[in-house]
């Protein structure tokens, strides 16, 4: 499709009916929204029924200590032995769990009867490390079928995890085991990133010389690369000494429903991490309920991929606990999109005839950057459903993703959720919905989320606010780790009695939610609140741009100025009249007042290694302050080339 066709569908065609062979057979109906808003709890008693539960719960909600929720609390059951057990015992043994792709080309296929079986060695072997239920477990791991071993014989035993994703740093490892206080950390040589080997164990060896880790017992290291490593006898054991002599079965415990499962960190204003805490019965029915209905999973004939890192809560939520507890049959990637060449995705799509895929819109705006023509190499046919995750999408990305993608004929699912939310919230459902590219449209059954204003009113359909959610929910964090009033001023503080999500959102005429980003990235230029999402998503729209990145800047006269920066196509040439071009289409597109007071055109935008612009480093280099902490991105130099370009590119004086 060439890009004035896909301008002229976005303008002509703002609205996607969904097939109608996937709609015949869609897993969830119109009819949910009806008998949820008719009995909200009902509703969630009827999803926490398709887990299977040792001792069934007789309470739904117990909110009587508002905002400190307990699900299912009479109930018991093990995390592990829905992921696993059960579906082995139903007969599905020989069901492929997971389709491992390691970056160099290795693969290794695990079916859930071999999953079971590695579970239970893993299980015993941490419980030989001393592991008991209670215990915490830090992982440090790339993404290989052993992190999510690890995870499932956690949870088998109990011992809540706290998974750290692979590219942070010694000291922000060191100060999440402190906080956690962890007894074991299970970790690997490396992983393999960017066609090389990427050394994990040493930043471990560096973060247990830190204070406050001196309760770590045991480091269990799995062999992935071969790299040369650091050894501390004693306290070292490799995997596969240790895993590999265990016996493969292993008699699971129950857990109360409210019992711990993980604790995941998030970042904190204060600049100290927020462990964000979720349990057993209520996290497992709604990452459940929404991985079946929103991804329409048929277990027998998908095959599922989330391309995200298992470091994140989409890993936790969209590969592990939702997808397996559903029985599902995924792809596990390892390494990045562009290794060894730029189809990389594509190909595995093509091999493994993948039919549901979830990714970023930052990954998105990637692939369009490379070009429409590396996608069309490949057969995506076996494609049916395509979602994606992590910040509001653009019109433009959306399309692009369902055109090329999709082949123009693919549901996509545009989901809005948080850390602190567990699951989905609010997406569109792929056999109901007439999708709206870039709307995240309704929330989902049994959910309740609306926008407010300043004063915690309800806005109006056709205006924006704050996103709030108003009754609680079953994935709901059950607090900050270790500090219940940061949990009730960070989120209960803001409206009264409403869960404020720190997003802000606004609704359409017809009532339907779009999403605008973080609060603090709403911009306030000259009294008027413009949503960072807005600016970039006007600025990919235009021809010559493929990705875009907006902060607001302090200035004397505006309050703020708008700085962005922006990645070109591969065709579109920087010239003295790139900005002013560029900031008149935002001028037609928004209004006067969203164009931008700098546009700089950079090689490349700060990212994470999970695809997450670091728009932070962005606004400390538009203010002209000393960068923060960078050792989340995949390339800290990129921060040098925009440092030297802005300082060197004038501002304009049409304002």
């Amino acid at each position: 499709m060439s890009k004035e066709s896909l301008a002229n569908l976005l303008k002509e065609e703002r609205r996607f009916t969904p097939p109608a062979e996937l709609a015949a057979a869609a897993n969830v109906t119109a009819e949910a929204y009806d008998r949820a808003a008719e009995d909200r709890l009902g509703f969630w008693a009827a999803q926490a029924r398709r887990l299977s539960w040792d001792t069934e719960p007789t309470e739904t909600l117990d909110w009587s200590n508002p905002p400190f929720a307990k699900w299912f609390k009479d109930g018991k059951l093990n995390v592990a032995y829905n992921c696993v057990d059960r579906h082995v015992e139903a007969g599905h043994g020989d069901r492929v769990a997971i389709h491992f792709e390691g970056e160099p080309g290795d693969t290794r296929t695990l079916t859930y009867a071999e999953l079971q079986r590695e579970v239970a060695k893993a299980a015993h072997a941490l419980t030989e490390l001393g592991v008991r239920a209670g215990d915490r477990v830090a992982v440090y791991m790339p993404m290989i079928p052993e992190t999510l071993i690890t995870m499932l014989a956690c949870a088998r035993l109990g011992a809540p995890h706290s998974l750290v994703f692979g590219g942070f740093s010694a000291d922000a490892l060191a100060t999440r085991i402190q906080d956690a206080d962890a007894r074991v950390v299970v970790t690997a040589d490396g992983g393999y990133r960017r066609g090389k080997p990427s050394a994990l164990k040493p930043a471990v060896d560096e973060a247990l010389t830190k204070p406050g880790t001196e309760n770590v017992r045991k480091v269990l290291v799995v062999r992935r690369t071969g790299q040369d490593i650091g050894w501390t006898e004693g306290r070292d054991i490799w995997w596969h000494d240790l895993v590999d002599r265990q016996p493969e079965q292993h008699d699971y415990e129950v857990f109360d429903a409210e019992h711990p499962l993980f604790i995941l960190y998030t970042s904190g204003t204060t600049g100290k991490p927020k462990g964000i805490l979720h349990t057993s019965g209520g996290y497992l029915t709604q990452v459940s309920y929404t991985h079946h209905a929103v991804f329409d999973l048929k277990p027998e004939t998908d095959v599922y991929w989330c391309t995200a890192d298992v470091g994140w809560v989409t890993g936790h939520s969209y590969i592990v606990y939702g997808p397996m507890s559903n029985g599902a049959t995924q792809v596990l990637y390892e390494g990045t999109p562009d290794t060894p060449h730029q189809g990389r995705w594509w190909e595995i799509v093509e091999k493994y005839k993948v039919t549901l895929l979830y990714t970023a819109p930052t990954a998105i705006r990637t692939c369009m950057k490379w070009g429409d023509e590396i996608p069309a190499r490949y057969d995506l046919s076996s494609l049916r459903l395509l979602g994606s995750v992590g910040e509001p999408i653009n019109p433009e990305a959306w399309v692009w993703y369902r055109e090329h993608i999709g082949g123009g004929r693919t549901p996509v699912v545009d989901t809005w959720w948080q850390t602190e939310t567990g699951s989905i919230m609010i997406s569109p459902l792929p056999g109901v919905t007439e999708a709206k590219p870039g709307s995240a449209q309704v929330p989902l059954p049994g959910i309740s989320a609306t926008v407010v204003d300043d004063e915690g009113r309800e806005v109006p359909n056709g205006s924006g606010g704050y996103l709030v959610l108003t009754e609680p929910w079953p994935s709901m964090l059950r607090t900050v780790w270790g500090d219940d009033q940061r949990y009730k001023d960070t989120y209960w503080s803001r409206f009264e009695g409403r869960y404020f999500a720190g997003d802000g959102a606004k609704k359409d005429e017809d009532g339907d939610i779009w999403l605008l980003g973080r609060v603090d990235d709403v911009m306030l230029v000259s009294g008027h609140n413009i949503s960072t999402t807005e600016v970039e998503s006007a600025l990919v729209s235009h021809p010559k741009v493929a990705e875009a990145a907006v902060v607001g800047a302090t200035d004397p006269q505006t309050t703020q100025a708008i700085c962005a920066f922006v990645i070109l196509r591969g065709d579109a040439a920087e010239d003295a009249s790139l900005a002013d071009e560029l900031r008149a289409h935002v001028a037609k597109t928004l209004g006067p007042i969203a164009k931008p007071k700098r546009i700089l055109a950079v090689a490349e935008l700060p990212k994470t290694r999970s695809g997450k612009i670091m728009r932070r480093l962005l606004r400390d280099v538009a203010e002209n302050r000393t960068l923060g902490d960078v050792t989340t991105l995949t390339d800290s130099s990129v921060m040098d080339l925009i440092q030297q370009k802005l300082a060197a590119a004038p501002a304009s004086s049409d304002d």
